[in-house]
């Protein structure tokens, strides 16, 4: 953990130090100006921790306060810095020709002060839509045909939500909406592929209550992701139980003799001090192959053993990337990120997520609750 609070703040500190040379060189202001800007930059990056710090402490409304306003900034920052790359490497090109051809290219040259404004407003309008965005939760809808249903059934729905991230930012207004979706679908069974929680789960208990109000007709059932071990395991676990879901942990269920669901949990990672290695193999190697397996896992892999042992992966995690141009970084651990994929022996699908994670925004990566139909093959 602590290694990974060293990474991020030395990466967090140098964008703040090159926007800080950005300004500098647009505005030309003085120390003490420069002095003002460098100590907001500094409890700007220290933000997330105040926030964690703050919310420990019990100070709910200051953390969610300061969460707004420091994972906001932390979106504007990257994408300003996402714009001002490549206005920078276009003013590098410029200068190379120049001294390549020897030649007077100062036509085609940008002032620092154009260099600064251009990528400070194009961040801000994106956060700004991308605010919006968050909040306009589609239903993604597909189906799936499949020989595997009784007779006596023609359709199974399942609605799956992911990456909800209930906590300071994601309250009651963000749950309504989604619920909201759910029930219109109206499935028989809603799945949660992880990440229901964002962190600390102090004041947030009474947030249960939005869904376990909702009762779907033959359950709810979730799996835990990785933020699930940020806010701590067993509250968690409590927290998702309160909220009317089954968690399956290695386990799998019969589903009215119509599907079979398996969930593992998340592998988790160093920074939380835990690392789980599921035994999928021996999860799902015994279940009956006459009946459609879902698989329920928060990561979007598959591992090399489980290929073919599962009709259906459903997963989450990676947002999409949730602010584009993320979504290139998160495509070389993801190269699949979002929507159906098919291969030999089973389907993966990958949420895009419903609810955020830091920043209140999306750019290019709407959230979904995703309304899978299993239907007859004809």
């Amino acid at each position: 953990m602590r290694l990974f609070l060293v990474v991020y703040l030395s990466l967090y500190s140098l964008l703040h130090l090159y926007a800080f040379i950005k300004v500098k060189a647009a505005c030309q202001f003085g120390w003490r100006t420069g002095l003002l800007v460098g100590m907001f930059f500094i409890l700007m990056i220290f933000a997330p921790v105040i926030v964690r710090l703050t919310e420990n402490a019990g100070h709910e409304i200051f953390a969610r306060g300061m969460a707004y306003i420091g994972y906001t900034w932390m979106a504007i920052l990257f994408l300003f810095f996402s714009v001002s790359i490549l206005i920078d490497l276009y003013r590098l090109l410029i200068w190379l020709t120049g001294l390549i051809m020897n030649k007077d290219m100062s036509g085609f040259a940008i002032t620092p002060l154009v260099a600064f404004l251009v990528p400070l407003a194009v961040s801000l309008c994106v956060a700004v839509y991308g605010y919006f965005e968050a909040l306009n939760i589609k239903t993604d809808h597909i189906t799936i045909e499949t020989t595997k249903l009784p007779p006596n059934v023609e359709r199974f729905r399942i609605a799956q939500i992911s990456d909800v991230h209930i906590g300071l930012i994601v309250r009651e207004d963000r749950l309504e909406r989604m619920i909201k979706k759910i029930r219109e679908a109206d499935p028989d069974i809603l799945v949660s592929t992880g990440d229901l929680l964002d962190g600390q789960i102090n004041g947030i208990s009474e947030l249960a209550t939005n869904f376990s109000a909702y009762k779907p007709r033959l359950g709810k059932y979730a799996v835990t992701g990785n933020h699930e071990y940020i806010a701590g395991i067993k509250p968690a676990i409590e927290f998702t139980e309160n909220a009317g879901f089954k968690v399956l942990r290695s386990e799998s269920i019969n589903i009215g003799n119509i599907v079979t669901l398996a969930g593992v949990d998340d592998q988790g990672s160093s920074t939380t001090g835990i690392v789980n290695n599921p035994d999928e193999k021996a999860l799902l190697g015994p279940l009956p192959k006459d009946r459609f397996t879902v698989f329920l896992k928060h990561r979007p892999l598959i591992k090399p053993g489980s290929a073919g042992l599962f009709d259906l992966q459903l997963s989450g995690h990676a947002h999409k990337g949730q602010i584009f141009p993320f979504s290139i970084i998160t495509h070389y651990y993801y190269t699949h990120q979002a929507g159906l994929l098919k291969f030999d022996g089973g389907m993966l699908y990958i949420s895009r997520g419903t609810g955020t994670w830091g920043p209140p925004i999306r750019f290019l990566a709407p959230p979904e609750v995703t309304v899978i139909d299993l239907v007859r093959k004809k």
